[in-house]
């Protein structure tokens, strides 16, 4: 890949914060170089998710016919702001089985990211029996995260 393409990534519209050399730098090895695991450790992280991949196929069932709360995750895997709040995303799932985790990959479901209005990633949403009821952009702390979700 080259460093241009790992440029036009790191300058994508979604992406929602100013990307530094040093975070472009990191992001290239991590691409370029074959030896280093870190695109595929992510990878088998993802197999054991608490959280749900939500698509434009599974979204009625699992978001707008929901009842209850759910957090809903607009992140894309080149984004690092995304990739730090993913643990973070990981560990509600697993301390609140009561509220529906979804992750939406925005490069793989565009549409549901038109319908959001999706500008910039991390994007959280939280939907109260099919309706948003909050929306936040950034990464943010597990606490306060928490604290919007057992809101509703």
């Amino acid at each position: 890949m080259s460093r241009e393409l790992i440029s036009d990534l790191a300058n994508h519209s979604l992406f929602s914060a100013n990307v530094t050399e040093s975070q472009t730098r990191h992001l290239s090895t991590a691409i370029m170089n074959p030896q280093n695991n870190t695109l595929h450790a992510a990878n088998e992280k993802e197999k054991k998710m608490k959280s749900i991949e939500i698509t434009k196929e599974n979204f009625d069932r699992e978001v707008t016919s929901a009842e209850g709360t759910v957090l809903l995750d607009f992140w894309a895997w080149w984004c690092i702001p995304c990739r730090m709040l993913s643990p973070t995303i990981e560990k509600i799932a697993e301390e609140h089985p009561d509220i529906k985790v979804g992750k939406i990959n925005v490069d793989k479901q565009r549409e549901l990211a038109g319908r959001f209005n999706i500008m910039s990633i991390p994007t959280l949403v939280v939907m109260k029996n099919g309706k948003i009821v909050e929306q936040s952009v950034g990464v943010q702390p597990k606490q306060a995260i928490t604290k919007i979700i057992t809101a509703y």
